[in-house]
């Protein structure tokens, strides 16, 4: 009896342990497999051939038309919407943002540059947003010519599919962050679309948290002669490009070089394309675009919103801005026949998934701050993000770090709800560290670096 009664005393202080250890939450949101799953190729292609059959898009093309011109497509993508809407009991706020643009090189006459854009609300955290956008216009050779035919077949009639096919897919769930879906004109004139989306976004004070935007999906057929259906390209930008000057000292000092908001999101969606999809991998490009080249996510960067270009791996340049013609046996043109929907689908669902992580997840956390100089360990510190009804959600936080030559976040640790992490002998001089907030289903938000470099 006294062997059985000492048994028992040993046991009690372990099981009171264990009814107050921490409870992480789960390491995978099961949903996201599903939307994964569900972009479909054959509607993606059929939006492709929609949008091909306008016979042009350009910036300057007719607009009173029905059937031809970018304002048929753009009526078009605006109804295309609302149908979605519809179909999920109006979830959908579609709207149009737009300005007059003249004496630019590519439009030298007033010319109105229409972007439209669907809105699903969040249901805790409505002016929390990610946004996911593709191009609506497309050109020939001759920047300028609005009238010779002008397929887009890749460029960027795939991104713009993509957008809608990801509609399709998220509007039958519900998120407590916003989602928006975004067809940007003017890309081809001198990127104006987006410049004037996110000048309204700032003016409406929308919180970006991240902009995902779409240019050339669907080929898998490289001018290089290879052929690869299964790697995505992730651009994103280093340093912030709004960065102060006082700001550029304290990074300096103290790292941040390759951990901005939108390099921190192109890590995220590298994450995402691990955790919930098949045969596609990502390739992290560190630069704001291709060599020399611009993309729609840059003027949301110049404003400080972080953003990617997500695309394809292998270009073909004879298939991008060039007169329909067959010259010395070469085909040019963008056409149909350039174009790989299971590909477009897959990219599709790289962003839905990477959408539906990040609306799924509480506030971000704020003011990120780490310390630890000449000390034998390192402190993170934040604050909660948004208020509490946003935090309904809230798990709480995890932790993470990595040498500071690793491309990727490569240790982590759930801290539970707290504000404040101390990394036991982990000296500050050989690591960088990061946190990211977890919802109590297991979503989570890209990390966040210390300081004004990472800060979203």
């Amino acid at each position: 009896m006294k062997t059985l009664l000492m048994s028992a005393a040993a046991i009690l202080p372990a099981l009171m342990v264990s009814a107050t250890a921490q409870v992480a939450p789960p390491g995978e949101v099961m949903t996201l497999y599903d939307i994964g799953d569900a972009p479909s190729a054959e509607r993606i292609m059929a939006d492709i051939e929609t949008l091909v059959g306008f016979g042009t898009r350009h910036t300057l093309s007719e607009t009173e038309s029905d059937t031809r011109g970018i304002g048929a497509a753009r009526r078009w993508i605006e109804a295309e919407f609302k149908e979605i809407s519809a179909d999920c009991g109006g979830c959908l706020e579609v709207i149009l943002v737009s300005d007059t643009i003249s004496g630019e090189t590519r439009i030298p006459e007033p010319t109105e540059v229409v972007s439209v854009i669907a809105i699903q609300r969040g249901t805790l955290d409505p002016n929390r947003m990610v946004m996911m956008s593709g191009d609506i216009d497309s050109r020939v050779s001759d920047a300028l010519d609005g009238t010779s035919d002008s397929p887009g077949a890749n460029d960027n009639a795939s991104g713009m599919a993509g957008v809608l096919e990801a509609a399709r897919v998220l509007s039958q769930y519900k998120f407590d962050g916003t989602i928006v879906y975004a067809g940007l004109s003017g890309e081809e004139q001198g990127l104006f679309g987006g410049k004037i989306v996110a000048d309204y976004a700032l003016e409406n004070g929308w919180q970006i948290k991240g902009v995902l935007n779409n240019d050339m999906i669907s080929n898998i057929e490289g001018i290089d002669g290879v052929v690869d259906n299964s790697v995505a390209r992730v651009f994103s930008e280093g340093t912030r490009a709004n960065e102060t000057e006082q700001e550029a000292r304290a990074r300096r000092f103290t790292g941040g070089e390759v951990d901005s908001p939108s390099r921190n999101l192109a890590r995220y969606i590298d994450r995402m394309a691990d955790q919930y999809l098949t045969n596609l991998d990502v390739m992290m490009v560190y630069r704001l675009d291709r060599f020399a080249r611009g993309g729609h996510h840059r003027p949301f960067n110049a404003v400080g919103i972080p953003g990617v270009r997500i695309m394809e791996t292998h270009e073909h340049y004879d298939r991008q801005h060039q007169d329909l013609r067959t010259e010395d046996g070469v085909v040019y043109g963008d056409t149909l026949d350039g174009v790989n929907a299971p590909y477009a689908a897959k990219l599709t669902a790289l962003n839905a998934v990477t959408m539906a992580g990040m609306a799924g997840a509480p506030p971000f956390p704020d003011n990120v701050e780490a310390s630890g100089a000449v000390e034998a360990s390192a402190t993170l510190k934040w604050e909660h993000g948004g208020d509490a009804k946003a935090r309904r959600n809230l798990a709480g936080y995890r932790v993470y770090w990595r040498e500071t030559t690793a491309p990727q976040w490569t240790h982590s640790r759930f801290v539970g709800n707290v504000t404040e992490y101390e990394f036991t002998n982990l000296v500050i001089d050989n690591y960088f560290f990061g946190v990211s907030a977890v919802a109590k289903d297991g979503s989570e938000t890209p990390v966040v670096f210390p300081g004004a470099a990472g800060r979203f």
